[in-house]
């Protein structure tokens, strides 16, 4: 499968900017979530990637191929981009079947083939079947109801998944009768010698005109397979809907109509019917929003093993940070048609690269404290947070809060530079939609009204703790008293929400314990992943372990 690779790709509408200066490199056999927000952009980086949305700029590339490049005007449709499309809703024909739903785009089809000799491929198929005859009797007797009659769509499904083939060459097999002889082992013998006759005479009528049939029964002439312009034959159409449904079981289900399925169903359907024709690469856009929570946990499962079965390229969109968690190899996180952070879910979760990453990943979420505070010479740093409990900030890797503060403002400069010489050109056009830091909650008992307040003045000793709910741990001997705000047990876990002067913080306590609302507690701050935020700009300073002096 293809790797997609994005290159400074921008969509804009006049002066607000869908996506902006995108650049991505998407592995081939990878499963990429886009996650973010309503409106961040995900669905049109998606849709721009499968053709159907025209970038403002940039260029877009799959596997060796440029199918968008604003500078060189190159614009492949989205039907020749060979990537499938899973929409949010189905999409399904209501007065179609399901076999009619999944073969319906096969039908359609029209490109460069090999030259398949089907007369071949369906003795060599028969020959396969016909190895045991006591076998095909089993199976057509499984299909007898308690009355003794033999239901034969049942034997034909029973045939296409035992033996790997078509309807076709499933009623072909049926009519041999090998199940009404009284010894089928031979009477599958004697059959299968008369297809390996056929088989034979055919590659030696080949060999006569100067070609050969590979493995998959192509026409080969001089080495190289011999190609045709065509549409797929009744055969090749029903072997791609027979293989798709077996991947996403849903065999059984090819004479329903869509209303006659339950919303798992249809799914099942709409992945089957993107996969028949075996695109290069998936897309779904939210398809399991329309499920129940349990169902849509179940669809999950299905979709990680259809990846690995598959070995297609997902590309999957989200708001929900849990089903991105749970699926993806890398998480693409966008805001405001940015690019926030690009790597594994852990990763992510562990060491986001600014207060916007920590605040959308993660269930329930991380808790941000304030806190002012400078760097020793020892190289950690001693904070006062929540009113005056003082805290001191042990980074996990050496760290130079000076050197990194200088950084900082040099790219802020050099961003800018780059902006204003962008200004100078005729053709530049002005964000609307601006980015700005990420205005990130601090929970408190009364909240107060910030819209009224003046912005305050932040310096360099204005820094921000980002504390995930499971590094609150409530202690005998604690470093800090608490009380009981809220606690909602789940069964293995509880989340609790503590009360620290005018402070909420929220703790994921795992166990059955139970905790009465203002019961007083002990807690204290554990772990290696508490994160130290810069104020000004939002981004990671560095993560670390927090000492709550007594």
């Amino acid at each position: 499968m293809p790797e997609i690779k994005l290159t400074h790709i921008t969509k804009r509408w006049g002066k607000f900017f869908g996506v902006d200066d995108l650049s991505l490199d998407i592995p081939d056999n990878s499963f990429i979530t886009l996650l973010g927000p309503s409106g961040c952009g995900k669905t049109t980086i998606l849709r721009m990637i499968a053709g159907l949305e025209t970038p403002t700029t940039g260029q877009i590339r799959i596997g060796d191929r440029v199918v968008f490049d604003s500078e060189k005007g190159i614009n492949i449709p989205a039907n020749k981009r060979k990537v499938g499309f899973l929409f949010q809703n189905y999409a399904l024909w209501p007065n179609m079947t399901v076999y009619q739903n999944i073969s319906f785009g096969l039908s359609n089809i029209r490109e460069s083939l090999p030259k398949i000799n089907f007369e071949a491929k369906t003795a060599s198929d028969l020959i396969r079947a016909l190895r045991s005859g006591r076998k095909i009797t089993e199976l057509v007797e499984d299909c007898r109801d308690k009355k003794g009659k033999l239901d034969v769509d049942k034997v034909y499904l029973k045939m296409i998944d035992a033996f790997t083939i078509s309807q076709y060459t499933a009623k072909t097999l049926y009519d041999m009768k090998i199940q009404e002889a009284s010894d089928p082992d031979a009477a599958a013998r004697e059959k299968s010698a008369e297809q390996e006759k056929k088989l034979a005479e055919i590659r030696e009528t080949c060999k006569n005109n100067g070609q050969e049939l590979n493995a998959e029964f192509a026409v080969v002439s001089g080495g190289k397979v011999q190609t045709e312009v065509r549409k797929l034959t009744k055969e090749e159409v029903d072997l791609a809907v027979r293989r798709v449904s077996r991947v996403v079981k849903i065999g059984m289900f090819m004479e329903r109509y869509p209303a006659e399925l339950s919303g798992g169903q249809q799914q099942r359907v709409a992945i089957a019917r993107t996969l028949a024709p075996e695109p290069d690469v998936l897309f779904m856009d939210e398809p399991l929003s329309n499920l129940d929570a349990k169902l849509r946990l179940e669809m999950r499962y299905e979709l990680q093993r259809l990846h690995v079965e598959t070995g297609s390229t997902f590309v999957y969109v989200t708001h929900d940070q849990m089903e991105a968690m749970t699926l993806a190899t890398k998480i693409c996180l966008i805001n405001n048609g940015v690019l926030q952070q690009y790597q594994a879910p852990l990763e992510v979760y562990n060491r986001p690269s600014n207060l916007f990453v920590a605040d959308f990943v993660g269930n329930p979420s991380i808790n941000f404290v304030e806190g002012k505070g400078r760097q020793e010479a020892d190289g950690s740093v001693k904070l006062s947070v929540l009113d005056g409990v003082k805290a001191v900030f042990h980074p996990e890797s050496d760290l130079d809060l000076t050197a990194w503060f200088h950084a900082r403002n040099q790219a802020e400069a050099e961003a800018d530079a780059v902006r204003q010489e962008k200004m100078k050109d005729k053709k530049f056009v002005e964000k609307s939609n601006k980015d700005e830091t990420f205005r990130y909650h601090v929970q408190k008992v009364e909240e107060e009204d910030y819209s009224i307040e003046d912005e305050p003045v932040i310096t360099d000793e204005d820094l921000v703790l980002g504390i995930r709910p499971e590094c609150i741990k409530i202690l005998e001997n604690g470093s800090l008293d608490a009380t009981v705000y809220g606690a909602m047990p789940t069964g293995m876990e509880s989340t609790v929400k503590l009360c620290v002067g005018d402070f909420l913080l929220t703790g994921v306590i795992f166990g059955g314990v139970t905790f009465k609302i203002s019961e007083k507690v002990r807690m204290d701050i554990q772990g290696s992943d508490i994160l130290l935020f810069d104020r000004k700009s939002g981004k990671c300073i560095s993560a670390g372990t927090l000492t709550i002096e007594k």
